[in-house]
């Protein structure tokens, strides 16, 4: 058997101590996460978390930094997610754009926020990545490295 993890992004934007996050549906409830969305084919994890912003935000995201890799299992599922998540910077609003089919609305929360009782979160994923950059990790974006279309090279060992 073959495993293939969904490849997802997200991103982590603050502004005045608060969160940009995305009310969702998803499995037939409403759920909050960051902006985050699937790789898609010959895409790089960057230009995914930009696309995935603006689709379902209407803001244009600039990543910064690397905030953390995370592979999840959902219980009684037979999926695994494997989320790269990026911190960064909004760098402008379209309030005209259209979001993302399943996209209810945008929503700015503290961290505290998260702990209301009426909101529930799409995945552990939404507080893990948002609690590592609270405690301030942050990877460079070099990490992450794009081989997409690259030529193999097999350079003969002397």
């Amino acid at each position: 058997m073959t495993w293939k993890p969904d490849v997802t992004v997200a991103a982590v934007a603050q502004r005045d101590g608060k969160f940009l996050f995305v009310e969702e549906r998803s499995g037939g409830r409403v759920v909050l996460n960051q902006p985050a969305g699937h790789l898609e084919d010959g895409e790089t994890f960057l230009e995914a978390v930009v696309r995935e912003t603006l689709e379902e935000t209407a803001w244009r995201f600039e990543p910064q930094a690397v905030v953390g890799v995370y592979v999840w299992r959902p219980p009684h599922a037979p999926r695994t997610f494997l989320r790269v998540a990026f911190s960064g910077e909004l760098l402008d609003h379209d309030p005209t754009r259209p979001l993302d089919r399943g996209i209810l609305r945008t929503r700015w929360l503290t961290r505290e926020q998260l702990h209301e009782p009426r909101l529930r979160l799409r995945s552990p994923l939404v507080t893990q990545c948002l609690d590592d950059y609270l405690a301030g990790v942050r990877h460079p974006l070099s990490l992450i490295s794009h081989l997409i279309d690259a030529p193999v090279s097999l350079a003969a060992s002397g």
